[in-house]
């Protein structure tokens, strides 16, 4: 049974939460809003049919009273004719046309009060369905500025894991860069040592040539001063002889 409950309880939860994301709350209050105002619709044309009985039974009420005043006059006329039995005819249509304006008139005030009630009833709905008018577009704007709020921790959520990837890439970025300065200084810094000649042996061979030239003449000029300066007799015995 434990396990059933729990089974149940977890299935009622989903469902709850299904509902929850299926269901619009403005729809829901425009729904209500609607439901309301045929409510009182129904109220009015209640009221509206209650007043058409009512006047109905007015008109026949009045069409009572005309009949008794006819009577009356046609009693009146027999007994002024000496015809007591048609003036008694005549009161007894009255007697029964008296009862029948009795229970028109006591119709009519039934009817009178509950058109009453209907009216304050009708007043009643109608002030209750422009308060929930006024109470669901409030609930509307809120669910609205709620679900803007929403929208805004999302995309600012979304902004700040964001942000936090472009932080580490430009921190990846400045570590590379200030390693790249470094080594341009240090390669600067070798250069101005002299560090960075070229030892392999494989420069440019014409500079090569023109060291060689250079060196071979040096090595002239000074066998050149040399000779100059040696005695006249060794100058003879140097090859090549001569002065």
């Amino acid at each position: 049974m434990g396990i059933l409950s729990r089974m149940s309880t977890v299935v009622k939860a989903k469902m709850n939460r299904i509902v929850d994301n299926a269901e619009n709350p403005a729809e829901n209050l425009d729904l209500a809003y609607e439901k309301q105002r045929e409510m009182l619709r129904n109220v009015k044309r209640g009221v509206v049919e209650m007043v058409t009985a009512k006047r109905r039974l007015q008109l026949q009420a009045g069409k009572v009273k005309e009949n008794i005043t006819l009577v009356e006059n046609q009693a009146r006329q027999a007994m002024a004719a000496g015809r007591e039995d048609l003036a008694r005819q005549a009161l007894q249509r009255k007697q029964t046309a008296v009862l029948e304006l009795d229970g028109l008139d006591s119709q009519i005030a039934s009817m009178e009060l509950e058109q009453e009630k209907l009216t304050n009833a009708e007043q009643r709905l109608q002030a209750k369905v422009e308060a929930f008018k006024n109470k669901k577009e409030v609930i509307k704007a809120q669910y609205s500025a709620a679900q803007a709020q929403v929208r805004i921790g999302g995309a600012l959520s979304g902004l700040s894991e964001e942000m936090g990837d472009i932080s580490l890439a430009v921190e990846r970025a400045e570590t590379k860069t200030e390693t790249l300065k470094a080594k341009a200084g240090a390669i600067d810094e070798l250069a101005e040592m002299g560090m960075l000649d070229d030892f392999s042996g494989h420069g440019d061979s014409l500079g090569k040539e023109l060291a060689a030239i250079s060196a071979s003449q040096n090595v002239e000029d000074e066998l050149a001063s040399l000779r100059v300066a040696l005695p006249s007799g060794q100058k003879k015995a140097l090859p090549g002889g001569g002065e």
